[in-house]
């Protein structure tokens, strides 16, 4: 579709090269190089074009490699104690560490659904708040959230993705302090 395209377009700049404004014809060979140079420059510009989206295509590969790498992990991790120990801060239970994974497991996933564009835009404050409806949830933000956000800092979209969920934890009835 893209090439029949180009062809016409370089078709009707031949002839349009052909016929100049004072209607006295031009050269063939002149009309010929200009249609090339242009279906070059056209060619160009949509290989350029095609070269960005394979790009962020990758990029994107990459960044779904990575999250389930992290998924599969956390997974392990919050199935088997013995491992979880290893990895336990030493004032938590290790209970409480495999929960605390767990609810990371979960922010990870909205994290990367956000990241891949299948969180529609506006929707994430909602999905945020779903997420901090759970105790345990909030129990992670509360322990881990200041280093989430020191992981975000210089990457816009997990920075936004990071305010968003303290916002929701912030914001959540049990979050407030009870009035007196």
């Amino acid at each position: 579709m893209k090439q029949s395209r180009c062809l016409a377009t370089s078709r009707t700049l031949v002839h349009n090269l052909a016929l100049r404004k004072d209607r006295s014809p031009m050269k063939l060979t002149t009309a010929v190089l200009g249609a090339g140079a242009a279906l070059s420059l056209t060619t160009a510009v949509v290989g350029a074009a095609r070269l960005r989206q394979d790009a962020r295509h990758q990029a994107e590969r990459n960044e779904a490699v990575l999250a389930r790498n992290q998924l599969d992990w956390l997974a392990q991790m919050s199935i088997n104690a013995d491992l979880a120990k290893l990895w336990t801060p030493e004032d938590m239970d290790v209970e409480e560490y495999i929960q605390l994974l767990k609810a990371n497991q979960l922010i990870c996933t909205l994290s990367l659904r956000d990241r891949l564009g299948f969180v529609h835009d506006g929707h994430l404050p909602f999905f945020a708040s779903m997420v901090m409806s759970g105790d345990v949830c909030r129990r992670y933000w509360t322990r881990f959230g200041d280093l989430r956000a020191r992981e975000a800092e210089g990457d816009e979209r997990a920075e936004y993705f990071t305010r968003v969920l303290d916002q929701a934890a912030k914001n959540h009835p049990q979050a407030q302090p009870a009035a007196a």
